[in-house]
């Protein structure tokens, strides 16, 4: 992929240089990314639902949408560029804690794994870039960039992962801000042929430099099952905040959807 990751690196660092902190609390996507990715021309389609039966119900700042009592729904449709590049568009959707429904924006990503474990054992590492433009009741920003760092290590029985994240904002107002820091980890066992079972973290820490004090920061566990008997394949969760910032409990389920 030589030829595609030069710009992509010069593309993000000038998005670092000039871009701010993109406040979002959108949980269209509650996931750790791994070695997965599509073969050259093949193509996906993921469901990712989550709720927050119990969680915030107050605005962090004017006009937002808070999470709490919601359903989010968003189809995930990628494609295999190459054995290493994936294409991504993500419709996230979703019905409040009034019962309407609405169509929250778009966003476009682009995976690179350069390294990937052979025959299903070793360490795999990449990056995924996510474009966004969500309307501003769900992100602060409305045009943000995700940068999602891609690390681990698989075997036959066990599965670690983990993804530091960047969160920039590109709407004005939002130049010279320190970018937000998150990190995901996820840590699986194989429980029998075709499933396994683990844990998941997701850690909202703040600006970059200036990680929030603790029960500031938006701490959830997941207890997760992954569930692979072709073409069954999906990903079940049951979360709980650690922290007072952080939504008291979350329920997610990531169906892959034979196409």
């Amino acid at each position: 992929m030589p030829p595609l990751s030069l710009p992509v690196r010069a593309i993000v660092l000038a998005c670092a240089l000039l871009a701010g902190p993109a406040h979002a609390d959108l949980q269209d996507e509650v996931q750790v990314y791994d070695d997965g990715i599509n073969d050259r021309g093949e193509f996906g389609l993921e469901l990712h639902v989550n709720a927050t039966p119990s969680g915030r119900g107050t605005s962090d700042y004017p006009g937002e949408v808070p999470p709490g009592h919601a359903w989010r729904y968003t189809p995930e449709f990628s494609y295999g560029l190459s054995h290493d590049v994936e294409l991504g568009l993500y419709v996230p959707t979703l019905r409040d804690q009034q019962g309407r429904f609405d169509v929250a924006g778009l966003k476009l990503r682009l995976k690179w794994l350069p390294l990937q474990p052979v025959d299903g054992r070793g360490a795999f590492a990449g990056v995924n870039f996510e474009l966004s433009r969500l309307a501003q009741r769900y992100s602060e920003s409305r045009t943000s960039l995700e940068t999602r760092f891609i690390a681990g290590w698989r075997s036959p029985d066990w599965l670690l992962a983990v993804n530091p994240i960047l969160g920039f904002g590109l709407s004005d107002g939002f130049a010279g801000r320190r970018p937000d820091a998150d990190v995901g980890v996820k840590l699986a066992r194989r429980l029998a042929p075709g499933y396994s079972g683990g844990l998941e973290l997701y850690s909202g820490l703040g600006p970059i430099g200036r990680t929030l004090p603790w029960q500031q920061q938006d701490q959830r566990l997941f207890l997760a099952l992954d569930v692979d008997r072709k073409p069954w394949v999906v990903n079940l969760g049951v979360g709980r905040g650690l922290t007072d910032a952080a939504d008291r409990w979350t329920l997610k389920a990531i169906f892959e959807v034979p196409i």
